[in-house]
C-alpha cells in the first residue's frame, strides 16, 4: 500500500526524477518549490502531481506547508529533503549573504522540513527519511566552501537522527550524488564538460536523474528497511568512501 510522500525542490531535477518514481511505486506525492512557477505548472500538467510553494529556509512556512499537504494527502510518512542552491565563490571573497543564503536552504531546511513530520512518523511506526547531500559534502570542493560546510553537515544530520528513530522503524539516509545531468549541470560550457568534468569521472559520463529517483524509491521501500544512517555514493566512480 502506498504512503504519502513529500519531495522538496520535486519540480525539476533530481527532485521531479524522485517524485516520478515514487509516483510508480504507487505513493501518493506532493512536491514543492520556491520560485519556478513555470517550471511547476509544466511538471504538475505533466504528472497529475500536486505543487506546493513554500521557502524550505522559513520554518513557519514549512510548518504551514506540511499542514497543507496532510490536510490534502495525508499524514506525511515519506520525506525527501533535496531542495537546494549554490552561491559559489572563493571563502576571502564570499559575502556573509552567501554564506547564509545556502546554510539556510540545503542545511537549515533540514530541520525546517523534518521536524514537523517527525512525530508523526514516530506515533505511527513508520517512516522514510533522505536527505540529498553530494559528492561535495564528502570530499569538499574549491570555489563552495559554503555549500560543501552544508552538505556534509546534512550527513551528520542523518547519522544522528538514524540513531533515534530506528527504534519506532523510521530509516533516515543520505544519498550523494557526482555529476548528474541536470539542466544546470548539461548548461555547462560544452568544452569544460568534455575537458574538465568528465575526465575525473571513470564512468565516463554524468549520471541522470532517473538513477537518483531508483535509489531513493529503494530506501523508501519496504525492501530498504534494514538501511538507515547510510551514505550512498551514486557519482560514477569519481569519488569512493
Amino acid at each position: 500500500m502506498g504512503h504519502v510522500a513529500l519531495v522538496t525542490g520535486g519540480t525539476r531535477g533530481i527532485g521531479a526524477a524522485v517524485a516520478k518514481a515514487l509516483q510508480a511505486d504507487g505513493h501518493q506525492v506532493a512536491v514543492s518549490y520556491a520560485g519556478n512557477a513555470e517550471a511547476a505548472e509544466r511538471f504538475s500538467a505533466e504528472t497529475g502531481l500536486k505543487a506546493y510553494r513554500w521557502d524550505v529556509g522559513d520554518f513557519d512556512a514549512c510548518a504551514a506547508g506540511v499542514a497543507t499537504v496532510e490536510r490534502d494527502l495525508g499524514p506525511i510518512d515519506i520525506l525527501v529533503n533535496n531542495a537546494g542552491i549554490t552561491r559559489d565563490g572563493f571563502f576571502h571573497k564570499m559575502t556573509r549573504d552567501q554564506w547564509r543564503a545556502v546554510l539556510t536552504t540545503n542545511l537549515d531546511s533540514l530541520f525546517n522540513m523534518t521536524r514537523p513530520v517527525i512525530e508523526g512518523m514516530r506515533a505511527r511506526g513508520w517512516g522514510r527519511i533522505v536527505v540529498i547531500s553530494s559528492i561535495n559534502g564528502q570530499k569538499g570542493q574549491m570555489g563552495q566552501v559554503n555549500y560543501s560546510a552544508a552538505k556534509a553537515g546534512d550527513i551528520g544530520f542523518v547519522k544522528a537522527l538514524a540513531q533515534e528513530s530506528a527504534g519506532k522503524n523510521i530509516t533516515v539516509n543520505a544519498i550523494c550524488p557526482g555529476y548528474v545531468g541536470t539542466e544546470m549541470v548539461r548548461a555547462i560550457d560544452p568544452d569544460v564538460l568534455q575537458r574538465r568534468i568528465l575526465p575525473q569521472i571513470p564512468a565516463g559520463r554524468l549520471g541522470e536523474p532517473a538513477e537518483i529517483g531508483e535509489l531513493v524509491r529503494y530506501l523508501c521501500s519496504d525492501a530498504g528497511a534494514f538501511m538507515t544512517g547510510a551514505t550512498l555514493s551514486i557519482n560514477g566512480g569519481q569519488y569512493m568512501v
